[in-house]
């Protein structure tokens, strides 16, 4: 993923900073499970739920997140 310049001028923010931004929003709207946020947001899954819940975030990871972040992880 390539994130423009300006777009880290304009936020103040690193790279990694948007990637863990972006991931969260898109976790938030269940756009995409724990697994990929985290992947995203590169940290590992235990990290990042610490993360959502700094931000007071709920979790809404259930068994067909689980079986989905099985198969993207390439474990069914």
């Amino acid at each position: 993923m390539v994130i423009p310049d300006k777009l880290l001028q304009v936020t103040h923010l690193s790279e990694d900073e948007v990637k863990t931004e972006l991931a969260i929003v898109l976790f938030q709207k269940n756009k995409i499970t724990l697994g990929q946020a985290s992947e995203l947001a590169n940290m590992g899954q235990f990290e990042f739920q610490h993360l959502l819940a700094s931000r007071k975030i709920p979790m809404h990871y259930g068994v067909e997140d689980l079986k989905e972040d099985a198969k993207y992880l390439g474990l069914l």
